[in-house]
């Protein structure tokens, strides 16, 4: 793939706390194109729900989920690649994302063990996710699945890792 063709739509997904915003704006930093935190496109009420503890529901999380593919679309659109951070936990989930972007999406997950997740998790600062809410997600979450164009990373690497090996992925020939 020449760099003129190279336009990465990538969503870096995984459960809280297993370092999505660190890895995609790393990443996105690496190919020089827009990060998007993909929390600051939840409406406001999702926000509220998480932080008193309460899991969102699919319901919740559909509103948010077209607002990340709007988004990406409309960096598509301007010709622009994008990396955004999202849970995605369900295929469903990545489908309602790939069905906003008229260009291939390719998946990263940021995958590791619960005790690791769990620690970072409640080292976090001024974070509305708390921990309590770790097992429903866990509980939530559909590795990539043969239709979709996605990587899985294995978090107990370390963070420099981790955004080479995403790089690698994001550059790769999709896989589907």
């Amino acid at each position: 793939m020449s760099g003129s063709d190279f336009l990465p739509l990538i969503v870096v997904m995984g459960v809280a706390g297993s370092g999505k915003s660190t890895i995609a704006g790393g990443l996105a930093g690496r190919l020089g194109v827009s990060f998007v935190e993909g929390d600051a496109l939840h409406p406001h009420a999702n926000v509220e729900k998480m932080a008193g503890g309460t899991p969102l529901t699919d319901e919740d999380r559909w509103p948010w989920l077209r607002a990340i593919g709007a988004t990406m679309e409309a960096e598509r659109r301007a010709g622009r690649g994008v990396v955004v951070s999202c849970s995605a936990l369900k295929h469903s989930y990545r489908d309602c994302i790939r069905s906003m972007v008229q260009g291939p999406v390719r998946f990263i997950l940021l995958n590791g063990p619960r005790a690791l997740i769990a620690e970072r998790m409640a080292g976090r600062k001024g974070h509305f996710m708390p921990p309590a809410l770790l097992e429903s997600q866990l509980d939530t979450l559909e590795r990539p699945a043969a239709d979709e164009d996605g990587v899985i990373l294995d978090i107990n690497e370390p963070v420099s890792s981790l955004i080479d090996q995403a790089e690698q992925a994001a550059r790769a020939q999709p896989a589907v």
